[in-house]
């Protein structure tokens, strides 16, 4: 088998261009979108609305619930909560995605969950930290939230923060603010995070990221340029918000395993970041988090977003994950 052709320019390979004023132009053909789904049918075992959380920033959040528990008048009992953050570098995609639309109907199906999709401001027109202040914003508009789906369906004492990606890395940052406030979150009691092949990089090439320099996936080359444009200016990969191995991460760790949340971190083995996820998990483990790992051979980075058939096993883990928190 033939070595793959290296992608030498990432901004092509990613259909951007970088404008003098620091903005970037997104071709947004590449990503067709999908409205939501508010009326059951046979047909529609999910459906889906959209609800607007910040009009001044344009921020709105896309909710899933499964079918079935919208035909009880009064639910015999609510379902857990996903808060799930999308992927895309911190610089593109969005909530209404097709793939991430279809990702999130099936995992409200498998889990029997209600699942929260928040949007959040991209990079470079918004720099991080304004992703993360998004998705805790996002957290504190479903703490207050009278609306009907997550007030009478959802099980604000069983909440979960999950991400793809970039949108893992965000649900790592969030849990980690959010950890430091729980008692500010009450009624909402966040259980855990699942961070699905998360977003994480550094200076210093890894060893995955030297053997899957080629990777046509995510190849470092790509990430280089999403943590270019989405960092604050002036510094480097080895930023926290990057690399959180550096200088072995803040005290929201010893606060995460204090509240006995449990993490669960998914990734592939031929995905450049896998070395990344793998000491982060380590990081975590020492800082006395319980931590569930899930490293699938073969697979690339967000397999199950492009792969739809790999979801299945994948919400299987989760619900079992999930499902733990059942006899605490």
């Amino acid at each position: 088998m033939s070595e793959p052709t290296p992608i030498s320019d990432p901004y092509a390979y990613l259909n951007i261009v970088k404008n003098p004023d620091g903005s970037i132009t997104r071709d947004l053909t590449k990503f067709p979108c999908t409205p939501a789904t508010p009326d059951p049918s046979p047909q529609t075992p999910v459906v889906s609305k959209d609800i607007s959380i910040n009009k001044s920033k344009s921020t709105w959040m896309r909710l899933y619930a499964p079918s079935s528990t919208l035909n009880d008048a009064v639910p015999s009992q609510k379902l857990p909560l996903v808060v799930y953050y999308h992927g895309g570098g911190f610089v593109l995609c969005s909530v209404d995605l097709q793939v991430f639309h279809g990702f999130c109907s099936d995992m409200a199906r498998d889990l029997n969950a209600i699942v929260a999709s928040p949007s959040y401001r991209l990079a470079p027109e918004h720099r991080l930290p304004a992703a993360y202040d998004d998705g805790a914003e996002a957290l504190e508009w479903i703490r207050n939230s009278d609306e009907e789906w997550i007030k009478s369906r959802a099980d604000l004492s069983n909440v979960f923060l999950m991400g793809t990606s970039a949108g893992g890395n965000l649900a790592y940052n969030v849990g980690m603010r959010s950890s430091a406030a729980a008692s500010d979150l009450s009624p909402l009691r966040i259980r855990g995070m699942i961070l699905h092949h998360p977003f994480f990089g550094g200076e210093e090439r890894s060893g995955s990221e030297i053997r899957l320099a080629n990777d046509q996936v995510c190849p470092p080359i790509v990430s280089d340029v999403f943590w270019d444009l989405s960092l604050p200016v002036g510094v480097d990969r080895d930023h926290e918000y990057s690399n959180p191995t550096v200088g072995e991460g803040s005290g929201g760790l010893e606060k995460i395993g204090g509240l006995r949340w449990k993490v669960m971190v998914v990734g592939g083995e031929e995905d450049p970041m896998v070395d990344r996820q793998r000491d982060v998990a380590k990081l975590m483990k020492r800082k006395g988090v319980e931590v569930v790992e899930v490293f699938n051979d073969g697979d690339v980075h967000g397999a199950e977003i492009g792969d739809p058939s790999k979801r299945k096993p994948l919400f299987a883990s989760i619900g079992k994950f999930i499902s733990s928190f059942a006899a605490l």
